[in-house]
């Protein structure tokens, strides 16, 4: 048995028709640009979201910057990030000419909210907490602790479309909510695209501008801008997405929970809490042997991926912020433990089955 790590050409496959038939529609339109399947899609989003506004840009990195720019983050200027993340993450704040500053995690493998006071500064104007593998961040302790130092709080909810914690939506609980439609997201598209959540209008007009080259009609620029728009057909293609994001979703919980309730107890797995409603948009369990397991698996041709495999603060791209090997513990012990098994709603049961047995079977 063979099984992927994704299968997109599956998902592409049962949606083929719906997808045809809207490129059809925005083809013949002769809008491809700021149409009315974006309009359609920022109002849905934001629905879905709760929160007041959406716009959709070019992609999740950008969605970052924009929401950077629009807390008035500069050159000297300081943003907490969380050492176990996406480059996007921290290259969004470099972007903005400011400094990632790394904070470690918890065993969730998302920023442990307890070590960010310590980082704070004169120069820190926001906080990114990353909901990681779709697991919200601990974001009432995170507010707290922003409005206490007058902080900016942006989400970086690129792996969590969908997600609920203490039934607040993923994107609602900061003041901007910056998503990726990445093709390997929940919500993926057929390219790249992205979109930021707000409840402020101001916020919401000085995105509107930044994503559009900063002009606020046809003829008139008042900032300057980017040019970064979410197409109308890749806003066509999310419209029909959204609509089955719950469904899937569901499929995604349902496989992580078979995994948590029957893989080896030799296998660490993610440990879900009763006020939240992880996504999983990565199944990350924590292994000894992580190598070969890698091996065994792969000659029972079961692909896996490790999100990620070199910590922020010890890229190199980093080596001029002054970090060292040993300055965030956990992240660099997980960076050597973390594995990430096949998770999608295409998953076959029978799949699903043999990877479980097959890792049971190495660690027995």
């Amino acid at each position: 048995m063979k099984v992927p790590f994704v299968a997109l050409n599956k998902q592409f496959s049962s949606l083929e028709n719906s997808l045809l038939s809207k490129f059809k529609k925005i083809g013949k339109s002769g809008q491809y640009i700021m149409g009315d399947e974006l309009k359609s899609f920022e109002k849905d989003f934001s629905s879905f979201c709760k929160t007041n506004y959406s716009i959709g840009v070019g992609n999740g990195s950008d969605a970052i910057v924009f929401a950077l720019k629009a807390c008035g983050i500069n050159y000297g200027d300081e943003v907490i990030i969380p050492a176990n993340s996406f480059i996007a993450t921290a290259w969004a704040v470099a972007a903005c000419n400011a400094l990632p500053v790394f904070v470690d995690i918890n065993d969730d493998l998302n920023i442990n909210p307890e070590l960010i006071e310590n980082k704070i500064t004169k120069k820190t104007k926001a906080i990114i907490p990353v909901h990681y593998t779709g697991k919200i961040a601990n974001m009432d302790l995170i507010n707290k602790i922003a409005k206490k130092n007058n902080l900016f709080v942006i989400e970086d909810a690129a792996q969590s479309i969908g997600a609920m914690y203490k039934n607040k939506m993923a994107g609602s609980l900061g003041h901007f909510g910056c998503f990726s439609f990445h093709p390997l997201k929940n919500l993926g598209l057929y390219g790249d695209g992205g979109a930021v959540t707000v409840q402020n209008k101001k916020n919401f007009k000085i995105i509107n501008m930044l994503r559009n080259h900063g002009l606020v009609n046809r003829d008139l620029c008042l900032i300057w801008g980017y040019n970064s728009r979410l197409d109308e057909i890749q806003a066509g293609f999310a419209n029909i997405k959204l609509k089955k994001i719950k469904k899937w979703n569901t499929k995604h919980r349902n496989i992580a929970l078979n995994y948590i309730n029957n893989l080896s107890k030799k296998v660490i797995v993610p440990e879900e809490m009763n006020y939240e409603k992880p996504v999983y948009h990565n199944f990350i369990i924590r292994v000894k042997n992580r190598k070969k397991l890698i091996n065994f698996l792969s000659e029972k041709k079961i692909e896996t991926k490790i999100h990620y495999p070199i910590p922020l603060h010890l890229q190199p791209v980093s080596r001029d912020l002054g970090y060292k090997k040993g300055d965030m513990p956990k992240t660099e012990k997980f960076s050597n433990e973390i594995l990430s098994l096949p998770i999608y709603p295409e998953l076959k049961e029978i799949q699903l089955e043999y990877i479980i047995s097959s890792i049971n079977k190495f660690y027995a």
